[in-house]
Formats: C-alpha cells, sequence, structure tokens
C-alpha cells in the first residue's frame, strides 16, 4: 500500500528532478570554478536527458522516469569569447546558479508536502 504513494509518476518524476538539480548544480560549480582555465568547456546536464524525461513525464510510467539517469555533457552550444577558447561566461552561470536553486526549492517543497499529507493520513492530525 505504501508502495503505492511513492510509485506516483508525479512523486517520482519530482525524485528525478531533484536529480537533475542536485547534478547541474556539480555542473555549475565545475564551470565556476574553471572560468578561467584555458580551453576549458562549459557543461551541463544533457540537452537529450531533458527531452527524455519530458517524454517519459508525458508517459505518467513511473517505471520509464526512474530509468532515466542524468548525465553531463559538454554544452555545444556555449560559444568561446575568449582567445584561450573558455566557453564559460561567469554572468550566465551565476543566473543559472540562481534559478537552479530556485528549482531545487521548489521541487523539495513539493517532496515535503507530500511527506506531511503521509504523515497526516497516518496519524491523523495536522502540524
Amino acid at each position: 500500500m505504501i508502495e503505492a504513494l511513492f510509485n506516483q509518476s508525479n512523486y517520482v518524476a519530482m525524485k528525478k528532478m531533484l536529480d537533475v538539480t542536485a547534478i547541474r548544480s556539480e555542473a555549475i560549480a565545475s564551470n565556476i570554478a574553471n572560468v578561467e582555465t584555458p580551453g576549458y568547456q562549459r557543461i551541463d546536464v544533457s540537452p537529450s536527458f531533458q527531452r527524455e524525461l519530458q517524454r517519459a513525464i508525458s508517459s505518467s510510467s513511473p517505471q520509464q522516469i526512474s530509468q532515466l539517469t542524468p548525465r553531463l555533457e559538454v554544452d555545444l552550444n556555449a560559444v568561446a569569447r575568449t582567445r584561450d577558447g573558455n566557453s564559460v561566461q561567469l554572468e550566465n552561470e551565476l543566473l543559472l546558479l540562481n534559478q537552479n536553486s530556485m528549482e531545487h526549492q521548489v521541487e523539495t517543497q513539493f517532496i515535503t508536502s507530500a511527506m506531511l499529507k503521509l504523515r497526516q493520513a497516518i496519524t491523523g492530525r495536522s502540524l
């Protein structure tokens, strides 16, 4: 019975999106740390993963969603604007860091809300 609560497609999707924000946070940190490294290429979550996740979410299949694994790859759309070949733009990374933090906060609130509903159902009391 309780497994069914944790296998709902929206819950599984939100957990997967938390994985994405966590790995994107690592990518952004790496990008910022290497902002002055000659030849460094910006990395981000694979665009193909984003499409796969959207497809899996639209299918409403928890199994399909949970099988996905976010992965990092070089951002082919990032263009080096300096002679040293580095494709990281600090301002953009800081904006993405802020956006990623907000997304993580929303996803965490969703998961917390689901846990609070479960707690209320078990105890019969709200907080």
